[in-house]
């Protein structure tokens, strides 16, 4: 292990990863809701870790080898943002009064992961981030890329379940109605700023 690179790795994955976008808005609604927090971290950890080891294993040359894979990620990631954007709009609007953290409605943990895989893995900025630029990045280490991947994962690890726990020093404030009707419109309003970024 080489543990400069390491920490190169380790530098760059948390500086990609920080922007607002669909996966750390459903990880922070999660930790809110203080609901299935290890298990969506952990399963957004793994899947930037996976797409981190193809970039640097050369998933680009298979994606070259199948033209046909950006546009079907891109279309289908995009309806997707776009419905998940109007749940979250349309949760926005119906909340009650009364709505508080615990009383947000529980999901299970089956359709809480599917969610949370769906926003990973239909989103092409994922595979830009992790497989593209970090992939790229890697071959300036010659030799380590092991390490410099190692670093890139670690960061998205301590990223989410920063993001998942820390969120609970944020719920007092989302105990009142309006904010979880700011933080709902939020998520659609970044949802379909990503679609649309995707479609044009």
């Amino acid at each position: 292990m080489n543990f400069p690179i390491y920490g190169a790795g380790l530098m760059m994955g948390l500086s990609l990863i920080v922007a607002i976008g669909a996966q750390n808005a459903f990880v922070l609604r999660q930790g809110l809701r203080n609901e299935h927090v290890f298990a969506i971290c952990l399963a957004c950890g793994l899947s930037d870790a996976v797409l981190i080891t193809l970039g640097v294993t050369g998933f680009r040359q298979i994606a070259a080898l199948l033209p046909w894979l950006d546009p079907v990620m891109r279309y289908g990631g995009a309806a997707f943002l776009i419905w998940y954007g109007a749940k979250s709009l349309y949760s926005a609007f119906r909340s009650s009064g009364a709505l508080t953290v615990q009383e947000a409605g529980s999901s299970s943990l089956r359709k809480t992961l599917i969610t949370c895989l769906a926003l990973t893995w239909l989103n092409p900025h994922v595979y830009l981030d992790t497989v593209v630029l970090l992939g790229t990045i890697s071959k300036r280490f010659t030799g380590h890329e092991v390490s410099f991947a190692g670093g890139a994962a670690t960061g998205s690890f301590l990223f989410f379940f920063s993001l998942g726990y820390g969120a609970t020093l944020l719920r007092p404030i989302f105990l009142k109605p309006a904010a979880w009707r700011a933080l709902e419109t939020l998520v659609a309003l970044t949802m379909w700023m990503i679609a649309f970024k995707l479609l044009s």
